[in-house]
């Protein structure tokens, strides 16, 4: 397989990929409880040899020297998860909580999960209001779904909301959900969480690929992780003035409907902020065609990235979006190798090709050099003429004068 400019991709370490990916999830890390991750992802970089910097936050901006500083890019993935939080310690003396996130209570329902208190972490259980068939008999079936109607069963001697408070429990508490992983032979991988720790994983194997083979980039390149992307706020943060191009790197969605697949990578055209950019995403095809990498191109109606963050705080910058296809997104998720070794090829192939103009060094420039879409010869509309309405019309009051005199005489 070879690169838009006949370089040869790097062989995907898909070992690498796999434990990296494991590791991940073995980490909690839902929305503002993620410094373990950010700690982890750091020193994988610093293992694979590439430098960092990071937010205050956490956010991380790792940097691969081109053979040009600019236009610079972007390959963004988030570290981040779903997750939830305690509302409420009980009467009965259980937990109400609420999400972190966007995420049906629906998949939260008979869910082990760890609690992390101010001074240690308990274990505990998600269940629904109303739980044991044996006691509510079809009450089980019929009450309903959200999440004032499930509750954490803690794993104490807790009868109250004071038992609760006494073994350390408070409003505001962090929970992480188990992402009860699961890799089967065949190559499909189910997990909680593949959102988008599987991205991450396939992003830093797609770096380690470039990194041991060796290979020079045409422009920098900046792995960015972010901490806050399921909230909506992303890689704003993490962005500075050089860059000209960000791909985004996260779940595609694999639903009747969709185009994606799990076994392909998918490249978005258009989520629910609205189209990528033309060219940019057009290279990436162009690339997955050049290098013979199985992927589909999809849209995705109830779906936001990155990407959407990074343009609403300003930055004038072509946006795309990327994703290994994954069944079931923010439920139990599944994909398959095949799908994050697309994704991890795709992104090696991108980083290794030339920026989509030259332009784009500058942020502000004049016409030339500028993109084009279309040709003014492709903007011509098909047209008929029409008939001039006297040529027809006054052959038609002709016609009915006519038909009015032949109908007098005949009286």
């Amino acid at each position: 397989m070879t690169s838009s400019k006949n370089t040869p991709l790097p062989v995907i370490d898909y070992d690498f990929l796999e434990e990296t990916l494991l590791q991940l999830l073995a980490i909690p890390s839902p929305v503002g409880l993620t410094d373990g991750v950010v700690r982890y992802t750091a020193g994988r970089l610093e293992a694979i040899g590439i430098p960092y910097e990071m937010t205050r936050r956490g956010a991380i901006r790792a940097t691969l020297r081109g053979q040009e500083s600019r236009p610079a890019r972007a390959i963004v993935a988030h570290l981040d998860t779903l997750g939830a939080m305690v509302r409420e310690l009980k009467p009965n003396g259980r937990l109400g909580i609420v999400p972190i996130g966007h995420w049906s209570s629906r998949f939260s329902e008979g869910s082990r999960l760890t609690i992390f208190t101010d001074h240690g972490q308990f274990r505990g259980t998600c269940l629904p209001l109303k739980t044991s068939g044996h006691a509510f008999g079809n009450e089980i079936d019929s009450q309903p779904t959200g999440w004032e109607h499930v509750e954490v069963r803690v794993d104490l001697p807790s009868s109250n909301a004071a038992d609760l408070a006494l073994a350390g429990f408070n409003v505001g508490d962090w929970i992480a959900f188990d992402p009860e992983v699961e890799l089967l032979p065949n190559g499909y991988i189910n997990s909680r969480y593949l959102d988008d720790k599987a991205a991450v994983a396939a992003l830093l194997a797609a770096c380690k690929a470039v990194v041991d083979a060796g290979l020079p980039l045409p422009v920098d390149a900046h792995p960015l992780f972010t901490i806050t992307e399921e909230v909506g706020s992303g890689s704003s943060a993490a962005l500075h003035g050089d860059i000209a191009e960000m791909l985004s790197l996260d779940i595609a969605i694999a639903a009747p409907g969709q185009n994606t697949s799990e076994h392909a990578v998918t490249i978005c055209l258009q989520d629910m902020s609205g189209p990528f950019d033309y060219h940019l995403t057009h290279k990436l095809i162009n690339l997955a065609k050049a290098c013979n990498i199985d992927h589909r191109r999809d849209i995705f109606r109830f779906y936001r990235s990155d990407s959407a963050a990074a343009v609403e705080a300003g930055n004038d910058i072509r946006t795309a979006l990327i994703g290994f296809g994954a069944d079931a997104s923010h439920a139990q998720e599944r994909t398959h190798r095949d799908s994050l070794i697309a994704l991890a090829q795709l992104t090696a192939a991108y980083m290794l090709s030339d920026p989509v103009t030259p332009r784009d060094r500058r942020s502000m420039g004049s016409l030339e050099g500028f993109t084009e879409q279309l040709k003014p010869a492709e903007m011509g509309l098909p047209s008929t003429p029409l008939p001039l309405p006297e040529q027809f019309l006054e052959c038609t009051q002709a016609s009915e004068i006519a038909q009015q005199q032949g109908g007098s005489d005949r009286l």
